[in-house]
């Protein structure tokens, strides 16, 4: 199992203009006898899904989307590579840009992740692809070899996206 996963922390880096992370103890075992933490952030931090509505008014939110667009086999690809294969989600390690479009498109993964650059997470959620964004450690997963992946988003009513725990499973 490979996390995948940024660690969400106070005052972690965020996209300019989004909300600050802000994790504070709300309750502490000496006070009440349990620990309790509260979360403040947007839903954009760190390791997370986007869901079509983040970018295109009207489209599908996190919960209208099935939990099967959320998991499945996978395999990290690179933009020089003459085939990339049908029926998988697909990964960047490398940045990825709008040139890559037509491709996904003929292919529709369920979902695409990695580095993505910003026009072509536009493209692809305006045809209905989710996209991860805030990976770390794709460089660990093996080239050329099928992984499950799964990230799961948070049940955010009317939900643009949500930050994820991303697990790549590679067969040893």
């Amino acid at each position: 199992m490979i996390d995948l996963s940024l660690q969400i922390s106070d005052c972690m880096p965020v996209y300019p203009g989004d909300p600050e992370v802000k994790v504070k103890v709300a309750h502490t075992y000496e006070c009440h006898t349990w620990e309790l933490r509260q979360l403040s952030m947007g839903t954009h931090t760190g390791t997370h899904v986007d869901a079509p509505s983040h970018m295109h008014p009207g489209a599908a939110t996190l919960d209208e989307l099935p939990l099967e667009r959320f998991f499945g086999a996978s395999r990290l690809v690179r933009m020089e590579d003459p085939a990339w294969p049908e029926g998988r989600g697909l990964f960047f390690a490398e940045p990825a840009g709008l040139e890559c479009f037509d491709r996904l498109a003929l292919l529709r993964p369920k979902f695409v992740g990695g580095e993505l650059s910003e026009e072509l997470e536009r493209a692809l959620l305006g045809i209905g692809m989710v996209t991860y964004t805030g990976l770390q450690g794709l460089d660990r997963l093996p080239a050329g070899v099928d992984f499950m992946f799964y990230g799961f988003p948070l049940r955010i009513v009317c939900g643009d996206g949500s930050p994820v725990r991303a697990v790549a499973v590679v067969e040893a």
